[in-house]
């Protein structure tokens, strides 16, 4: 195991703890995957998240084929299928946070209630049809609701959401959360008021340039 390769299954090991951290994941429900040369490493199954080490990450090659003892995550085959097909996202985090999917449970998808859905790619963040979990069907379904996407509810299941790195596809989990939440604390009262299409459209534009950026992108930004 080379240093990028130790790095890259620790920094998952990190992420899946991360998740009970953050209190958007409980015990071992959820499961990461990262891009990584023919393929994919993904979090093992039924291993607690404290007990991991960086030879418990599993490697995947995209026909499904892995070595060693430990199995991989129950869910590989909507992590691979993710992957294999968007080759604009590298890591995708798989939870059952609590409000994303109470929304998921009531077979919603959460609107753009906030501007902070651009996240995720547009103005709604779909939720997929129920499907048994670890299928080929709920992985077929997830690739329809990530259709212009990096984040989509499951039915009865919980959360996707998918980015360039670890670290993005955590932090927009965490968003699908809060969103969650101003959807499920606005319901009471009816369904919400929701942002334009268009507005939406404005804030994914604005989100590329948002944060700290590249010397050469600073000075594109400086001459439009």
């Amino acid at each position: 195991m080379d240093t990028q390769e130790l790095a890259l299954r620790t920094e998952l090991i990190e992420a899946c703890r991360a998740m009970n951290g953050l209190g958007i994941n409980k015990g071992t429900a959820g499961n990461i995957s990262v891009r990584f040369r023919d393929g994919f490493l993904i979090s093992p199954t039924g291993i607690a998240y404290d007990k991991l080490k960086p030879e418990h990450v599993v490697y995947m090659t995209w026909e499904a084929e892995f070595e060693g003892d430990v199995r991989p995550s129950s869910e590989w085959r909507f992590h691979r299928d993710i992957l294999r097909s968007r080759d604009d996202l590298n890591a995708v985090v798989h939870t059952h946070s609590t409000n994303a999917t109470s929304v998921a449970i009531l077979n919603k998808d959460i609107p753009a209630v906030h501007y902070a859905i651009a996240a995720a790619g547009g103005p709604t963040i779909r939720c997929a049809p129920y499907e048994t979990f670890g299928s080929q069907e709920l992985a077929d379904r997830i690739l329809v609701a990530l259709e212009d996407r990096r984040a989509c509810l499951l039915a009865h299941h919980g959360v996707i959401a998918a980015h360039v790195s670890i670290g993005r596809a955590l932090s927009l989990a965490v968003t699908v959360e809060e969103l969650a939440i101003h959807y499920l604390n606005c319901l009471p009262m009816g369904e919400p008021p929701v942002l334009s299409d268009e507005e939406i459209a404005r804030v994914v534009e604005k989100f590329k340039t948002y944060g700290q950026q590249s010397a050469a992108t600073q000075k594109s930004l400086q001459a439009s």
